[in-house]
């Protein structure tokens, strides 16, 4: 009957659909592990990715054409493609590293004890936003700038630290691999970690420093691909004469 053969047509569509070469469809994956085969997985990645967003200004020319639906789809691919090309770019930069590269040492910290007006002048006077609190040189709690503004509208500045920090935070080795630790931490709250031994506390890992560290390290690797220009006899005449 007409709903069968309705039924049938939709299920081929979204079979179509979904060998589409572009993320997030399998379509894309399968061109992924294709090109795996002659190039790095996260290369390999970056370049479906972009064939994908290519295929979505594609969708997106035609849906503002003849179809708003498929301005939807084209919307879908994109982001698609961006969250997988993310990702993969996140771990490939990660791979290999250990926390301690991704450490902030210069950090202050808060005692359980201390009125908020401490992390008040502490944030203040730097660019710190999360401070371990500390007892007897190991960490017990993170004061967040969220918990340091609630407690100052809640209880004012004389208020001790431990009634409002967290006491469940993340902690990792410095030897330990980053991206192992951010997989165990990554949607934890608060979002910094704190990286001690069993006799001290060294550091701190924050969102902002790993977004940091991606950036270099995805650049420094794009420079090993990228060759260098030689420079041109006339160049190195103007260089010379500096």
């Amino acid at each position: 009957g007409p709903f069968l053969t309705n039924f049938m047509w939709i299920n081929i569509s979204l079979a179509v659909f979904n060998l589409i070469p572009a993320f997030p469809m399998d379509g894309g994956r399968v061109l992924r592990a294709a090109l795996a085969l002659r190039m790095p997985y996260a290369r390999a990645t970056e370049v479906a990715a972009r064939l994908g967003q290519a295929i979505a200004l594609v969708f997106g020319l035609l849906g503002l054409l003849f179809n708003p639906m498929l301005v939807l789809i084209a919307l879908f691919v994109w982001m698609g493609a961006q969250h997988e090309s993310s990702l993969v770019q996140l771990r490939s930069a990660l791979a290999g590293l250990p926390v301690q590269n991704a450490m902030i040492t210069d950090f202050r910290v808060v005692g359980r004890r201390d009125p908020l007006s401490r992390a008040v002048e502490l944030t203040l006077a730097g660019f710190q936003q999360d401070f371990p609190v500390v007892e007897d040189h190991r960490a017990v709690g993170v004061l967040t700038r969220a918990d340091l503004v609630r407690g100052l509208a809640e209880a004012g500045k004389t208020a001790p630290v431990e009634d409002f920090m967290h006491r469940d935070f993340g902690t990792a080795q410095p030897d330990e691999m980053l991206e192992r630790a951010l997989s165990r931490f990554g949607q934890q709250e608060p979002a910094t970690i704190v990286v001690s031994t069993d006799h001290e506390v060294l550091g701190i890992v924050t969102p902002e420093n790993i977004g940091e560290l991606v950036m270099f390290e995805t650049a420094v690797r794009q420079g090993r691909r990228t060759p260098r220009q030689p420079i041109r006899s006339g160049e190195a005449l103007r260089r010379s004469a500096r």
